[in-house]
């Protein structure tokens, strides 16, 4: 008797995220560079050739694409909400819908991300890929051109202080970026007035 496919799919997404944990803990001990996809076949319990069907690349390990879940979160807000709302609204509801694994992994890839020499042109291919893709989703919702350079400026605006946050996490790894990058938003979204301190 075969399986259900959602008993299938659950058993791909259990060894994907099975591999993914084995080889952010093995680059975190011993380095990106030194880590081969051999060993990280071996900690997972899996042949090489597995890993490679679920990360094509080595990159691909770490830069995995967790924007589709934002993109249907930003689809599910209301439409009566500006852009820099929107978009606030959706990552809360990302951040919040994650279990706690989920949260530690995605901080873990992301500073993974920041502190890899090797991964930083597969960073900056990922970000441009994102920036291009909220563009057009705020577009859609705005019912404007993708090019429209007013469209432009607000999501290089959301980009930029997403991007400032993510340098400083780098230097204070300690930081709760998740509600640092609320406030910021929050910010972004009030025109950025500069309070007198």
């Amino acid at each position: 008797m075969s399986e259900r496919p959602g008993l299938r799919e659950r058993k791909k997404a259990k060894t994907r995220a099975l591999i993914q944990k084995e080889a952010l803990r093995l680059f975190r001990d011993q380095g990106y560079a030194a880590t081969t996809v051999e060993q990280i076949a071996e900690a997972a319990e899996v042949a090489p050739s597995t890993v490679f069907r679920y990360f094509p690349t080595k990159e691909d390990l770490v830069l995995v694409d967790q924007f589709p879940p934002f993109v249907e979160a930003l689809d599910a807000v209301p439409p009566e909400f500006g852009p820099v709302r929107a978009v606030r609204t959706a990552m809360r509801a990302v951040i919040e819908g994650q279990t706690p694994q989920e949260r530690a992994d995605s901080v873990a890839r992301e500073l993974l991300m920041l502190t890899m020499p090797e991964l930083w042109a597969a960073s900056i291919a990922n970000v441009t890929g994102v920036a291009r893709t909220l563009q057009e989703r705020l577009a859609r919702r705005e019912g404007r051109a993708p090019d429209d350079p007013e469209i432009r400026n607000v999501t290089g605006a959301i980009m930029g202080v997403i991007l400032a946050l993510w340098f400083e996490w780098v230097e204070h790894p300690e930081m709760d970026a998740p509600a640092r990058l609320d406030e910021a938003m929050a910010h972004l979204e009030a025109g950025l007035p500069l309070t007198r301190g």
